[in-house]
């Protein structure tokens, strides 16, 4: 069944590429040259692969780079083609004068194309901080506040670079916190990468009174074993977390392995023998346990992994998909905080969504 949907999926696929592509051919109206038409065809073959190609033979950064690019054109011009040609439609309708009417609607798309994915570029790379207040009705020892800064999502590795990272370590910085959580997805399933950039030395910049903990996502693998994996981020400066449990002050941190880890233990087995009277934080990549968290007596649960859909509108597939999909909801006395990622997967872009880190104002009993 997985066979013939993936099948599927990329006949549907082609069928869009082929779309764009003789559209394109259209309204450049090259001529009859054949040599020309084949270069076009081998050009736009290699392309609209080469995210596939690129991760398939061993993440080769060029290919890359041109794939997430191509993913964020195919994306802008899937949306911009068709009102085109329905324009194009309507306009052969009336007696308006047709001469180069179909060059003009080429060159509007094309300009608009520009000015969506500069948009989408800035929502990418510029994120916002996004704050939430919230009371647990427990005692923390000492503590009678903390602030917590979250980042998830942050995908680094080729287009979310060095700078980035820098830029998020300076952000965090700011704000001055407390703690500091990253809820999976810290690389883009290439580990390399994330080295050769030197992010790893780049994070452990971070400065937070009781230290920076993380939890693995998704995308939190590659080709080596998971404590390679996990040796390399904890030299960035971090705790991983790996259905595992600490205690930190006067709270009870908790992090579980992502749900598609088969070997994912059951939220009891990693809180057996804990404190139920100390505040309980999780981090759990994926938000879809919220009520098995809520009943084990999780205070507050952060994620990520939805992205808030990343691109218009897939947000809707999201709101489906998870009870929280981004943002802020409390469920009895637990409080679940989704955030829509400081980074991105795939097309450099965001539309609908925007690049954020979150940051939480927690008061206790």
């Amino acid at each position: 069944m997985f066979i013939f949907a993936g099948i599927v999926a990329l006949l549907i696929y082609g069928l869009l590429v082929y779309y764009i592509g003789r559209s394109v051919w259209s309204w450049m109206k090259p001529g009859p040259s054949l040599v020309l038409k084949w270069t076009y065809i081998v050009v736009l073959t290699v392309v609209s692969t080469s995210f596939i190609s690129g991760r398939f033979f061993g993440n080769l950064t060029l290919l890359s780079v041109i794939g997430s690019y191509w993913m964020a054109i195919f994306y802008v011009l899937i949306i911009l083609l068709p009102l085109m040609h329905i324009m194009l439609w309507l306009l052969r309708l009336t007696a308006l004068r047709r001469d180069g009417l179909e060059k003009a609607a080429g060159s509007i798309v094309l300009v608009l194309m520009v000015i969506v994915i500069g948009f989408g570029s800035f929502n990418a790379y510029s994120p916002t901080v996004r704050a939430y207040d919230i009371h647990v009705d427990k005692n923390a020892g000492t503590l009678e506040q903390l602030n917590i800064v979250m980042a998830s999502d942050m995908h680094f590795g080729v287009l979310s670079g060095k700078a980035h990272a820098a830029r998020m370590v300076k952000e965090i910085n700011d704000l001055k916190p407390d703690l500091v959580l990253f809820p999976g997805d810290i690389i883009d399933d290439d580990l390399d990468a994330y080295l050769r950039q030197g992010i790893d030395q780049i994070l452990t910049g971070i400065q937070a009174t009781y230290g920076v903990y993380a939890s693995l996502g998704n995308h939190d693998r590659f080709e080596g074993e998971i404590p390679e994996l996990i040796e390399a981020l904890e030299q960035s400066g971090m705790t991983v977390l790996y259905d595992e449990k600490l205690t930190v002050e006067g709270l009870t941190l908790v992090g579980r392995r992502d749900k598609q880890d088969q070997e994912r233990a059951e939220l009891s087995t990693i809180m057996d023998g804990t404190d139920l009277s100390q505040p309980i934080l999780l981090l759990d990549h994926q938000p879809n346990a919220l009520e098995e968290a809520q009943q084990q007596g999780v205070d507050l649960i952060v994620s990520g992994h939805t992205h808030r859909g990343q691109v218009f509108p897939a947000h809707l597939i999201t709101e489906a998909m998870f009870e929280n999909d981004w943002g802020y909801l409390q469920k009895g006395q637990m409080h679940s905080i989704v955030s829509s990622g400081y980074g991105f997967w795939g097309p450099p872009i965001r539309l609908g969504s925007r690049s954020e880190i979150v940051q939480i104002h927690v008061t206790f009993q």
